[in-house]
């Protein structure tokens, strides 16, 4: 019995190393098929400066707050803001006719836009020359921008 109990041992220790070796030695040949995606567009609903560094004549540090929604299911990364048309500012300061406002050259940004609706800080985004009229004191300027984002 122990010779027959040893036999069936070592042949299931030998099945289980050929088992093994012809797992780590095999090879295979075939074919896959994969597709991508198509990224959704992503939507700018409010574009306006300031918040934690205001705008004043000759300043070239203001921050830009962007709502965005990014409909995907992943997050993407803002690369770049470009000025669609003129500042304009609040309805509260009809007197700024000369703002002044401008975007700052933004390229080669690397800010996270997370899925849903968010709202982002831009530090340094926009200026303000030293031109502006006294009237846009205290304004809130609405800044029609469009964006640049890439998956990853």
């Amino acid at each position: 019995m122990p010779v027959l109990l040893g036999a069936i041992v070592a042949l299931v220790v030998g099945l289980g190393a050929g088992t093994a070796y012809g797992y780590f030695a095999s090879a295979g040949h075939g074919s896959g098929a994969a597709s991508t995606g198509t990224v959704q567009n992503v939507t700018v609903m409010e574009a306006s400066g300031t918040v934690t560094s205001p705008l004043y004549p000759g300043n070239t540090a203001g921050d830009l707050l962007l709502k965005i929604v990014n409909p995907n299911s992943y997050s993407l990364t803002l690369t770049s803001i470009t000025l669609n048309s003129p500042a304009t500012p609040d309805s509260g300061h009809s007197s700024c006719t000369t703002t002044g406002v401008s975007l700052n050259a933004d390229t080669g940004l690397t800010i996270t836009v997370p899925t849903g609706t968010t709202t982002l800080d831009v530090p340094n985004a926009v200026s303000m020359s030293s031109s502006s009229s006294s009237g846009c004191q205290g304004a809130t300027f609405q800044l029609p921008v469009t964006i640049t984002v890439q998956k990853g």
